[in-house]
C-alpha cells in the first residue's frame, strides 16, 4: 500500500522559515489538491448516481471517520439541513469517540473495530442507507471494520482516502482515492489530505441535494430561515423569482417560512 500522506515531506527546515517563506510554501502545496481531486470526478460521479436513488427511495447518507476525517464528515452533513432543508435525519456524521471527540481527541477511538458498525446500527441503518468512509490513511480500522460490516448487511458503502490501494478503498464498492502526495508538515493529513476531503464531501452532497431537488436554478429554495441574512437573501430570491416588491416578498416569506412554499403559493394564487 502507498503511504504518499506519511511521507517526508518536501521541505525541510520548517522551524527557520520566514513566516512568508510558510504561507508561500504550504499555498503552492495546497494548488495541487483540486488538480488531485479532478482526476477523480468519475469516482465520484460513480458514488453520487448510486446515492440518488437510494435517497429518494427513502434512504439516508452516512458518514464514519475518526479525527480530522470524522469531524470533516460530521460538518458536511451538519451543514445539509440549514443549506438544503432536508432533516437532521437524511445526513448523518458519526465521529469515532462520539460527539465529544468534534472538539477534544478520544485516545485509540480510531482503533476499536467494533464500534462503528454499534453507531451505525444505533440509527436502525438498513439496505436503503449508504455508508461513506472517510479515512487519509486508508487503512483506519474504525472506519475499515464498518465498511465490512455494512456491506455484510447489504448496504452500500464508499471511501474517501488519500492513499492508493489502501485496505479501505478495498473494502468500499465505490472508492474514491484522492492522492495529494506527501504533506507540508510530515504526516499533517489536516492539511492537503483533509482539503481534499472536504472538497470531495462539498461535490457529493451539493450534486446529491441538487439532484433531489433542493435547488431550483442556482438558488437554495429549501434552505432553512435561521438568521436574518438568509431570511433577507429569502426575500430577494422571491422578489428576482415571481417578480414581486420587497413587503410582499417579505410576507409570503413569514407566512409560508420557506423560499419555495412562498413561491408556489403565489404562482397558485396568482395563475
Amino acid at each position: 500500500m502507498d503511504k504518499a500522506t506519511e511521507s517526508e515531506s518536501r521541505y525541510s527546515d520548517l522551524d527557520q522559515m520566514s513566516v512568508c517563506e510558510l504561507l508561500d510554501n504550504i499555498n503552492q502545496e495546497d494548488n495541487s489538491v483540486p488538480l488531485a481531486v479532478n482526476k477523480v470526478i468519475k469516482d465520484i460521479e460513480k458514488l453520487v448516481l448510486s446515492i440518488i436513488p437510494r435517497m429518494e427511495k427513502g434512504g439516508r447518507l452516512f458518514y464514519i471517520g475518526a479525527g480530522t476525517s470524522g469531524r470533516l464528515g460530521v460538518v458536511d452533513a451538519s451543514e445539509c439541513p440549514p443549506t438544503f432543508g432536508v432533516g437532521f435525519d437524511k445526513v448523518i456524521g458519526i465521529i469515532a469517540g462520539g460527539d465529544g471527540a468534534i472538539r477534544k481527541a478520544v485516545e485509540y477511538a480510531e482503533d476499536d473495530t467494533e464500534q462503528a458498525w454499534k453507531d451505525l446500527e444505533s440509527y436502525q441503518i438498513n439496505e436503503k442507507d449508504v455508508v461513506i468512509g472517510i479515512a487519509a490513511s486508508g487503512h483506519t480500522p474504525y472506519v475499515l471494520e464498518g465498511l465490512k460490516k455494512a456491506n455484510k448487511a447489504g448496504i452500500l458503502t464508499g471511501c474517501i482516502v488519500c492513499n492508493a490501494g489502501s485496505p479501505i478503498a478495498a473494502a468500499a464498492q465505490c472508492p474514491i482515492e484522492v492522492i495529494v502526495g506527501p504533506e507540508f508538515i510530515t504526516g499533517s493529513t489536516r492539511m492537503k489530505a483533509g482539503t481534499a476531503q472536504k472538497l470531495v464531501l462539498n461535490m457529493i452532497s451539493t450534486a446529491v441535494m441538487i439532484k433531489l431537488g433542493h435547488v431550483k436554478g442556482n438558488k437554495m429554495v429549501d434552505m432553512q430561515l435561521t438568521n436574518n441574512k438568509l431570511v433577507d437573501r429569502g426575500v430577494k430570491m422571491l422578489m428576482m423569482e415571481i417578480g414581486i416588491d420587497e413587503e410582499t416578498a417579505s410576507y409570503l416569506l413569514k407566512k409560508y417560512g420557506s423560499v419555495r412554499k412562498a413561491a408556489n403559493a403565489f404562482m397558485k394564487e396568482n395563475v
